[in-house]
């Protein structure tokens, strides 16, 4: 059950106070002191009495600035807060590593038709060889030349990638022929060049010529899977609770991972690589649900933020596992290997005394608050005296009605729309960007192994500037910053000479960095910009948006065919175009959040007006402090 349907079931003053306690009783347990709990009827007594709700609203204001100041104070240690963190983020490698295992799986090594027969001699334009492999280092990737064999038999074939050419005159050997000849199809297979891989998926299902769609789908098909995954456990984790899933998507990572790489066919590879995908998405959402839920809301920009680093390491993984494994379902195995210490461990994670709250199940909750008191060495405290609530109260026990949401009040009018839109476009850059730039890897030229690392490891600085950056310059600037840059390199990258690799490598890189700031900061801009009624919606809706274009990246990547550099014309233009319409957006530093429409239609860019900013009012503070743990505003998905 999510917090909205918290407040719906049990009423908003009721949900407002058990939450509000808890986000200050977990955070206080992280400390080396605790910090006492007053006022703790304030939230009903307020509805009861109707009277004096300026004196009260200014007693729990000034009550919020006491306990913000004790806790930046005495905050020394977070033992199991950061133990829980580091056990979770762990398992944001092994997801970063199935997303992008494809680069190497998929590679498509230099092939041509096999011949029916045994090759006794080779000709290729000047060179004469015994042997094939001889030949492979002279064919480029888009040279269409044929090789021209002689058989053990005597006969003589013009081999091509996709077809091969029987000569009828077979008394002299040479390249070229203009003689009777008689075409026929690859139906004894390919021959594939296995000088870089002794084998990938393409070569051990053919997945070249008329298959090559195979291939291409392969990636999209992946994405399709983590799009589910994210909608069906996100929702099961509100359900079932978030130890099980985190359990059950671990579980899911490592079997499936292994069956794909023993998989008989490749349609039961595609089904494993599917239901991988799903158990991936699964995992990232609702293990970013569950470390927010832990973490103290002083930590929580930075630790969400960074779970983005664990990510890019399992990026890093896969270049290091590619350099060294030449085999794929080899490389596959040892990948899938990665999540094995989090199933081990995951047992001891407990289920996040949130969501046992919201169940009911107030004495599993309190198990749970002793031992985090233990881990921190403080002195844990009774859960049914700090979130005592009269539920005889005709006020406090009565559901409140809650209007629903959906979709279409992201374009309630013709700001909102415009704001909904300009949004969506910077999710859809972002993702596209960050899938182009790392498939794209293995076709910049040079050691594509180096270059898939180097673009892995650009995210975490990346991701550190981000965390400077939206407090010091703001998030707007930050963003439209970012998208610029990376539109001027993508600008940059298609004007370098293609046999300049190290160029085009670092200029790759420095367009990668503004585009991982981009997908770590949109999460919390997009919070930001809208109000609390449709805050999950939008976000939500967001990275839908960024799931639909994480499909179409691997298959705008076919299309370097046509010009090498489409996937980088593609990505900067939308950057471009994405950073003129941030410009209008209005900035959220140093602001409440939005609680209201009334108020974000106040909210203007400042280029507009300066006195639209909000006042800090009590009533939206509060809120702040409330919805900053609402697991439903922090969706995460790669």
């Amino acid at each position: 059950m999510r917090y909205a349907e918290l407040w719906e079931a049990s009423g908003v003053c009721k949900a407002m106070t058990v939450v509000l306690r808890l986000s200050c009783l977990l955070y206080s347990f992280s400390c080396k002191s605790t910090v006492g709990f007053s006022g703790g009827r304030t939230a009903c007594n307020r509805h009861q009495t109707g009277r004096g709700r300026s004196e009260t609203e200014h007693r729990d204001a000034v009550g919020w600035a006491g306990l913000q100041s004790r806790k930046e104070t005495e905050v020394k240690c977070q033992r199991f807060q950061i133990f829980l963190y580091f056990i979770c983020a762990f398992q944001n490698i092994s997801c970063g590593i199935h997303y992008l295992s494809s680069v190497f799986m998929t590679f498509t090594p230099r092939y041509t038709c096999k011949p029916p027969g045994n090759v006794s001699q080779v000709i290729f334009h000047n060179l004469s060889s015994w042997r094939l492999e001889d030949t492979w280092a002279l064919l480029s990737p888009g040279q269409e030349d044929h090789i021209t064999v002689r058989l053990q038999d005597g006969e003589i074939w013009e081999l091509s990638r996709c077809s091969r050419i029987r000569r009828e005159n077979i008394s002299h050997l040479d390249y070229e022929y203009s003689g009777t000849k008689s075409n026929f199809l690859c139906e004894d297979g390919y021959l594939y060049d296995q000088s870089k891989w002794k084998s990938t998926v393409v070569t051990e299902w053919n997945l070249v010529c008329d298959r090559k769609w195979f291939r291409i789908l392969i990636q999209p098909l992946f994405m399709f899977g983590v799009l589910l995954g994210a909608l069906i456990f996100g929702h099961l984790a509100d359900r079932l609770g978030r130890q099980v899933i985190l359990w059950s998507t671990s579980s899911g990572i490592f079997l499936f991972g292994v069956a794909a790489a023993f998989a008989v066919d490749f349609y039961s590879f595609m089904a494993a690589r599917f239901f991988l995908a799903m158990a991936a998405s699964g995992y990232l959402v609702v293990g970013f649900v569950y470390v927010t839920e832990f973490i103290g809301m002083k930590s929580r920009t930075w630790a969400s933020i960074h779970l983005h680093s664990f990510f890019a390491i399992g990026v890093m993984v896969v270049a290091l596992t590619g350099y060294l494994v030449r085999t794929w379902w080899l490389y596959q195995v040892i990948l899938s290997t990665v999540t094995a210490p989090f199933i081990l461990c995951c047992w001891m994670l407990p289920e996040t005394p949130f969501w046992l709250l919201s169940e009911g199940r107030h004495k599993e909750a309190q198990r749970v608050v002793d031992m985090i008191a233990m881990w921190n060495g403080t002195d844990s405290c009774k859960l049914s005296e700090i979130l005592s609530l009269n539920i005889d109260d005709p006020v406090c026990s009565s559901p409140t009605a809650v209007k629903k949401h959906n979709l279409f009040d992201l374009f309630r009018d013709w700001t909102i729309s415009a704001r909904t839109l300009s949004v969506w476009l910077v999710w859809f850059t972002g993702s596209l960007g960050f899938y182009t730039f790392s498939l794209n890897s293995v076709n910049l030229g040079g050691n594509e192994y180096l270059n898939l690392f180097l673009l892995g490891i650009v995210e975490i600085p990346a991701y550190i500037f981000v965390c400077i950056g939206i407090n010091s310059v703001g998030r707007r600037n930050m963003t439209v910053f970012s998208l610029f840059f990376s539109a001027v390199s993508c600008g940059v990258i298609m004007v370098i000479p293609q046999d300049n690799h190290v160029w085009i490598v670092m200029v790759t890189m420095a367009a990668k960095f503004a585009i991982g700031s981009v997908f770590g900061l949109i999460y919390l801009y997009t919070a930001e910009l809208y109000p609390t009624v449709v805050r999950s919606l939008a976000v939500g809706s967001g990275s839908m948006v960024c799931r639909v274009a994480s499909i179409l990246a691997p298959l705008s990547l076919s299309l370097v065919s046509s010009w090498i550099f489409i996937p980088q014309l593609l990505t900067g233009i939308l950057a471009f175009v994405s950073g003129v319409l941030t410009v209008n957006l209005p900035e959220t530093l140093g602001k409440p959040l939005i609680t209201t429409w009334e108020e974000a239609a106040k909210v203007k860019s400042e280029n507009n007006s300066s006195s639209s900013k909000l006042l800090p009012t009590t009533n939206n503070i509060r809120l702040e402090k409330v919805e900053v743990i609402n697991p439903g505003d922090s969706s995460l998905e790669e």
